[in-house]
């Protein structure tokens, strides 16, 4: 099984792939950490190296969940035919997940330090639908209807109780 799941900062992506590798045991890659250089804020890799590491990691495993905003690292796992989930709740449900987010080690040496970018975090967040670029929803549309393998669209908040639905989804595309 493998899935990559891809949207706007809050809207569910973590959760969703976080249930799938629980429930399902697949190996999980978080965008994030390949994205930016480890423990420093807002630094980002080159795209090259990037791009490897999730080239990579797909290669690396034969069930995965990958989950981001970063379109063009998405794009990279499509070869592998993954069942793609663009998660679009709307900007109100991405602002209020965003709010209540669980403390993020990975990304912050403490959840003050992350509650201290919070308000940068909103504000990008709302421009997602209005910016341009890789992190957009623009492109993110773009990619997703360009894709001709297996995809859904989930334009409401996650449900992790759809886990199974999903994920015989997955299976049927993997077979």
């Amino acid at each position: 099984m493998r899935i990559a799941i891809f949207g706007n900062s809050g809207s569910g992506k973590s959760t969703l792939a976080r249930a799938f590798a629980a429930t399902y045991g697949l190996r999980a890659l978080d965008l994030d950490t390949v994205a930016w250089e480890p423990r420093k804020i807002a630094v980002a890799r080159g795209e090259e190296t990037a791009l490897r590491d999730v080239t990579r990691f797909c290669n690396a495993h034969a069930g995965w969940v990958i989950e981001g905003c970063y379109g063009k690292l998405i794009e990279a796992t499509l070869q592998h035919a993954p069942l793609l989930l663009f998660v679009e709740p709307g900007v109100q449900a991405c602002l209020s997940n965003c709010r209540t987010r669980p403390w993020e080690p990975h990304k912050y040496a403490s959840k003050h330090e992350q509650d201290v970018k919070l308000e940068f975090l909103l504000a990008w967040v709302a421009k997602y639908y209005t910016r341009q670029g890789d992190l957009s929803l623009e492109a993110h549309q773009t990619l997703f209807d360009a894709y001709r393998g297996p995809k859904r669209k989930l334009a409401m908040r996650v449900d992790t109780r759809r886990i199974v639905e999903l994920a015989q989804m997955a299976e049927e595309c993997t077979q």
